[in-house]
């Protein structure tokens, strides 16, 4: 970035939060979320309870400032903010992007401040990097998962051979406009296929893009839009959204964040499913797991710092991952409020953890951020027939490891 855009964007920053609530009042609290927007209320009523019972408890108004963002937007303004040392106070987050704020030295490791014993392991292993623990657990998974339209779709296809099946014979009888609709320009929705062909893209922290797995992939995903034209041509979040909700599709490749959207649209015709075993291979998708999270900003003084965590064990506690289930449909990261009988009762959290079982942690190692921003590119490259499958892998893994040694001089 030129020197010039980036004193314009402190300066930005700067000038914003002398017109926010003082950094140093420990009873103002900010905080930064990338949530879609049907997650909002959830957020605010949480808080306004917590509000209430901060006062209740101490005898003092807490004020919360509350912004949101776009999940790449969220990324960028808390690393701006941060250098210029007027960073929110928390963000809630995936973990992918935690590990550049961790080795920034942008956010708290959370280990000495939380009880991590009382999540769910596999969801705190997808926030730990180096031994150390850099956020707290909000829910357990934000993975993908196959959702379908009932009016549509009897059963789900348990493999590609059956969900191509489908694809030939009911797309045409309904008068559908496609079969399937998933975000074909972003890597997080190719990471499960990569998986069910047998690959994954780090080993040990190593890229490992230039392979046969990805190849077919790739393959894969080029077949579907040109070969058995089964999805929608450069279909992005609002389009697959888009086609899917007005019953132009009858199925989509989603996360479990819109479970609860979905529902209240569909109501009784709404159902998911484990993304369909890879027929080729015997292999079963392996979307990404983790979670959201809360993150705090390593700039927060030790009195704020008292009431932030008693705000997260608050937002976090048994009868708000409960609600938080009923509410969005998100499975808890609190292992007390998974083995409720709310939870193991509901057939969307038992597919939603059937898809968990399926799926492989999100690496929270700061060189995924070189592969999503690599693959993304090269992706695009791949299903707009402007590069071919061999050359956008053997480039992919040289641009993915320039990026890496850049990230470590």
């Amino acid at each position: 970035m030129k020197r010039l855009n980036l004193v314009l964007i402190l300066s930005f920053f700067v000038s914003f939060f002398s017109c926010s609530p003082k950094q140093s009042d420990p009873n103002s609290i900010i905080l930064w979320e990338m949530e879609d927007a049907y997650v909002a209320p959830y957020i605010d009523g949480v808080i306004e309870d917590f509000k209430k019972y901060y006062k209740e408890k101490n005898g003092v108004e807490l004020k919360f400032t509350r912004a949101h963002y776009q999940t790449e937007d969220l990324r960028q303004q808390f690393q701006a903010a941060s250098l210029a040392g007027v960073p929110p106070d928390i963000l809630i987050s995936p973990s992918d992007t935690a590990g550049i704020y961790a080795i920034s030295g942008f956010i708290l490791p959370l280990e000495k401040i939380f009880d991590f014993s009382l999540y769910n392991k596999p969801v705190v292993d997808a926030i730990t990097l180096e031994g150390k623990i850099w956020g707290v657990p909000i829910s357990n998974g934000n993975h993908l998962m196959l959702m379908y339209n009932k009016k549509f779709v009897k059963s789900p296809p348990k493999t590609t051979a059956e969900l191509f099946k489908y694809c030939e014979t009911e797309v045409k009888k309904f008068k559908l406009n496609y079969c399937l609709a998933f975000d074909g320009g972003e890597p997080f929705w190719l990471m499960p296929w990569l998986g069910g062909f047998g690959g994954w893209p780090l080993d040990d922290r190593k890229p490992t893009l230039n392979t046969e797995p990805m190849r077919k992939t790739l393959a894969f995903y080029h077949d579907l839009k040109f070969k058995y034209k089964f999805i929608p041509p450069e279909c992005d979040y609002n389009c697959m959204d888009s086609l899917f909700k007005e019953e132009k599709v009858p199925f989509i490749i989603n996360g479990d964040w819109s479970i609860s959207s979905y529902l209240n649209h569909f109501k009784d015709n709404f159902a998911i499913s484990v993304i369909p075993m890879v027929s080729e291979t015997g292999l079963y998708p392996s979307p990404m797991i983790s979670g959201k999270y809360f993150l705090l900003s390593s700039k927060i003084g030790e009195k704020k710092l008292e009431i932030i965590k008693e705000f997260v064990k608050f937002y976090t506690n048994k009868e708000n991952q409960i609600k938080q289930f009923k509410e969005l449909k998100r499975l808890p990261a609190l292992k007390e409020a998974s083995e409720s009988k709310e939870i193991k009762s509901d057939i969307i959290a038992r597919t939603s953890m059937d898809q968990i079982l399926k799926g492989k942690p999100m690496p929270m190692a700061y060189e995924m951020r070189a592969i999503w921003d690599t693959a993304r590119n090269y992706q695009g490259l791949v299903m707009t027939n402007k590069m071919g499958i061999e050359d956008a892998v053997v480039k992919m893994q040289k641009e993915v490891e320039r990026k890496i040694e850049e990230m470590d001089r």
